[in-house]
């Protein structure tokens, strides 16, 4: 697992919650977003892939099916922004962040302070 996160054991990411879990994964959108604001870049993909790191994690220790598929749905979405040579804009980031928050009702109540007031 890249930098970071990469001593965390799935045991260790398990005693999160999932409302835990999915504002860690956000807070490496953030960062992605940051990089994305200024050059993107080297800073971008890595941000994604740590990103994708805890994404496998999660999806590793959820014992719900349902939401395992959903988090694996949402991966392939961060896995094609990853995989972008050159981001051509904001958007498609801001579409697959606001994607994630919206999968927890304790990540759903960051959306206006992280996207803004009006996400559509």
């Amino acid at each position: 697992m890249a930098g970071q996160h990469a001593g965390l054991s799935p045991a260790r990411w398990a005693e999160f919650s999932l409302g835990e879990q999915l504002l860690m994964i956000g807070n490496e959108l953030h960062r992605a977003s940051r990089a994305l604001a200024q050059d993107g870049g080297e800073r971008l993909r890595a941000c994604y892939e740590r990103a994708l790191a805890l994404t496998d994690l999660t999806v590793e220790v959820q014992p719900r099916p349902g939401l395992r598929r959903e988090l694996l749905r949402w991966r392939d979405l961060l896995a094609a922004l990853f995989l972008e040579p050159h981001p051509a804009s904001p958007e498609p980031h801001r579409r697959v962040f606001r994607a994630l928050l919206l999968l927890d009702p304790i990540t759903y109540r960051q959306l206006p302070h992280v996207l803004g007031p009006r996400t559509p």
